[in-house]
């Protein structure tokens, strides 16, 4: 039995799940972002318990086929753009249909629906937070932040980056605070 949950954003997310899982006598099958993969069928007090198990933690269990499609959505922009080792170099409607084996339109009108917001607006979050991290950790220049996130320029990112975040990714960097966001805060 397939489970959708709401909020898994990292791999100690998935760590988290599994063991709550465990505690309640449940050996998933695989327990991936989004998604986890019980042996046979559960009932609905058993969901309950999982629910009131994994609610503490900040995870939600997920019935609604929209709300589903809309998680496997920000699942798959958070994996492109966080946990992905190449530059973002891919049409991300191409991108998400392949992975969600549904058309693009019909992907976009859920997302709106559910999350109240477009795709790319997501997406770009997405990105903006994966940059806040680069310049976070320093490790990289802003034209090669601009690379990997599929930016056109540095300006662009530059100018995308304070329309997000109010600041220039220099006066981000230059400011003491960390004013980095959860994945699942995005």
């Amino acid at each position: 039995m397939n489970l959708h949950i709401k909020n898994m954003v990292c791999n100690r997310c998935k760590m988290v799940v599994k063991a709550e899982l465990e505690k309640l006598g449940f050996n998933p099958v695989s327990v991936e972002l989004g998604e986890v993969v019980l042996p046979g069928t559960i009932s609905t007090d058993d969901k309950l318990k999982i629910s009131e198990a994994l609610h503490p933690f900040g995870f939600e269990l997920l019935a609604d086929r929209k709300t589903q499609i809309a998680e496997q959505i920000k699942t798959s922009i958070v994996n492109l753009v966080h946990y992905s080792k190449e530059p973002l170099k891919i049409n991300l409607s191409a991108y998400l249909s392949e992975q969600l084996k549904l058309e693009y339109a019909q992907l976009s009108l859920i997302f709106s629906e559910v999350e109240k917001q477009t795709i790319e607006k997501y997406f770009i979050a997405q990105k903006i937070e994966k940059a806040k991290e680069m310049l976070t950790y320093g490790e990289l220049t802003l034209s090669e932040i601009a690379y990997q996130l599929n930016y056109s320029s540095v300006a662009h990112l530059s100018t995308q980056f304070k329309k997000v975040t109010g600041l220039t990714p220099s006066a981000y960097k230059a400011k003491t605070v960390n004013q980095r966001k959860t994945l699942d805060e995005i």
